[in-house]
Order: C-alpha cells, then structure tokens, then sequence
C-alpha cells in the first residue's frame, strides 16, 4: 500500500546520495513535491518533511526510513556509516 503523503515526490536536484557499505544499501536525498502533487502532499514536504531524509535497506528487504537531518549542518556521519558519509563528502549541505 502507497503513503498517499509520499506518491508525488521526487529527489530534489543536486541532493540524492546512494551506496551500499556491508551488503547494505543506502540513500539520502531531499524531496520536493512533483508539480501534479495533492495538497496532503505539499503539507507533509515542509517542516521536517523538507530536510534529508536517510533510507537504508538491508539484503532482501524494502526501504526503510532511518533519520532525517534535524541539523543539516551536522553531516550525515551519525546516520550512515563513516565510509559512505566520506565517500559522500559528509552529505554537505543542500
């Protein structure tokens, strides 16, 4: 079943980091709503909904929400493991 708050949305230009550390898979990127987006949708984009959001997704399972940047200046180090976050130049801001 679709979150109907999450159906129109897409990565914000410039914002999405994806990688795989250990057999796991990760991402993070900024979302935006899509021009054809519901009001439900726009809602749930701003506040906390405007900041990275952090998925992973272990070996032969779905995406799964794991942070969000409530300090986009802290970098990504504390949500994904140092390697990747290196390799992803520590999620530097958007």
């Amino acid at each position: 079943m679709s979150n109907p708050h999450r159906e129109h949305i897409r990565p914000k230009a410039g914002t999405f980091y994806y990688g795989e550390c250990r057999g796991v898979e990760y991402a993070a990127a900024v979302f935006e709503p899509t021009a054809d987006a519901t009001e439900a949708e726009r809602v749930a984009s701003q506040d906390e909904g405007s900041l990275r959001q952090y998925l992973v997704r272990p070996l032969d399972s779905d995406w799964k929400f794991l942070a969000s940047d409530t300090n986009p200046d802290s970098g990504c180090a504390k949500k994904i493991p140092a390697a990747l976050a290196a390799l992803w130049g520590n999620c530097s801001k958007v």
